[in-house]
């Protein structure tokens, strides 16, 4: 029963899950808007006719995150208060089947390459002249920017070329066009996402192209950042570190997900690297590029991890002294490789292993922080809270990294600007400052 009025033809975009399905969501709200709709990205007010919920589907709690989320509009959708859901994303594209029987509330379930097919469903067209167009959802002088979509690496443990699909790089001229057009609107720094950055150009253009491509959006006026996420360690194009030397605008900071610190356990995994091919390949960035942050991601309670692959991964984070680290304990993935295989480790050792790698990243972060007091850095401010400025350097993603902290009684910094910070104090993942004039 209809409960309240609903604004006829408001969508309302509910995004979960990693930049990548920003991005797509960014691309959906600029055709919807094009067509005349009204659209809102998370809306405050439960207005909407229409929402559209783009999922997740990678790791058990991004599933749970996203079902939770179908099942809390699709009671809405009971209740009145909104008139059409539809499902888009990872977990549809993976799942789709199982959640029309199970949530048959929902009006239709799209896949990830299906954009245009969820256009038509709501009759709207499909806009070729937009392609590139988004409406960003992240502060205005931000922006993700992905490079290619799907993935063709092997991983044992990865569903994502379940729900991807096979490599395929967005050609170097659009990306450009991409780029300016983004500078244009004041975006100011640029995140490149990809499932695998360094595969990026193999198919269109026979040969890893990154650092061609890296070259070009520098040369974008307006792009003062440019940041590089998701690299792949095996294979990894060494041109891009040149690339990185020369630029002043291509950040020193790299996002590779290492996995594990065991070689029996990467092999297991199906990396196509060894922990002493990882270790050599870290040497040479930090040789190359002096002052390059790292940041990585790995798994802990893959199948047949022993306490001795655990230490061995421990004690290699130890010497290591990532700048920033994330890991996730396993998740056994159906259709994947490592699904043929018995999960074997108990989810309390997962997280018990988990939480010992945290706690040693902890104080190696405390330890660099603590290096960076009374040093200033060129800080972008990206939002207020509280008694604070907050911003970040050019060795900070926004989300998952480090803060500068800077007291609004004592500065003015504009959102969007940056500015010149000396760092007076330093915490585990904060850093405390003073604006320098």
């Amino acid at each position: 029963m209809k409960t309240k009025t609903l604004k006829k033809n408001k969508v309302n975009v509910v995004t979960l899950g990693c930049s990548k399905n920003i991005f797509d969501s960014e691309v959906l709200m600029a055709q919807l808007k094009a067509n005349k709709f009204d659209v809102e990205h998370e809306a405050q007010q439960d207005d909407s006719e229409i929402v559209i919920i783009n999922t997740c589907g990678f790791i058990d709690n991004a599933k749970q995150e996203s079902i939770d989320t179908i099942l809390r509009y699709a009671d809405a959708k009971k209740e009145g208060s909104v008139h059409k859901v539809y499902v888009t994303g990872c977990l549809s594209e993976r799942y789709r089947d199982d959640l029309e029987k199970e949530i048959p509330e929902v009006d239709a379930f799209f896949g990830t390459r299906e954009l245009p097919r969820l256009l038509k469903t709501l009759k709207a067209d499909y806009k070729h002249e937009l392609v590139g167009e988004r409406l960003l959802t992240t502060p205005s002088h931000y922006a993700y920017f992905k490079i290619a979509e799907g993935c063709d690496r092997p991983c044992s443990f990865c569903a994502i070329p379940l729900m991807r699909g096979k490599h395929v790089s967005t050609p170097m001229e659009d990306l450009v066009a991409q780029a300016k057009g983004l500078a244009a609107k004041g975006v100011k720094e640029l995140m490149l996402i990809a499932q695998d950055l360094t595969y990026y150009g193999l198919d269109i253009y026979k040969k890893r192209n990154l650092a061609e491509l890296l070259e070009k959006l520098s040369d974008v006026e307006g792009i003062e950042w440019i940041k590089l996420h998701y690299a792949f360690p095996a294979g990894f194009p060494m041109d891009v570190l040149k690339v990185m030397n020369e630029r002043d605008n291509i950040c020193n900071y790299l996002d590779i997900p290492l996995q594990h610190g065991s070689t029996k356990m990467l092999k297991a995994m199906r990396r196509g690297i060894t922990r002493e091919k990882t270790e050599a390949l870290i040497a040479e960035m930090r040789t190359q590029v002096p002052g390059i942050a790292i940041r990585t991601t790995l798994i802990s309670g893959y199948p047949g991890e022993t306490e001795e692959d655990f230490q061995e991964m421990y004690d290699w984070v130890e010497r290591s002294r990532f700048d920033r680290l994330g890991i996730f304990t396993y998740s056994h993935e159906e259709n994947t490789h490592a699904f043929n295989v018995e999960d074997d480790v108990p989810e309390d050792i997962k997280k018990e292993r988990a939480d010992m790698i945290m706690e040693l990243q902890s104080g190696i972060s405390y330890e660099l922080n603590q290096e960076k007091i009374g040093e200033t850095y060129k800080v972008l401010f990206d939002k207020v809270e509280g008694d604070y400025f907050i911003g970040r350097t050019e060795f900070d993603s926004p989300e998952v990294d480090n803060e500068v902290l800077v007291k609004k009684e004592n500065e003015y910094v504009r959102l969007g600007d940056f500015a010149s910070v000396k760092i007076t104090s330093a915490d585990h993942y904060d850093l405390y400052g003073d604006v320098v004039n």
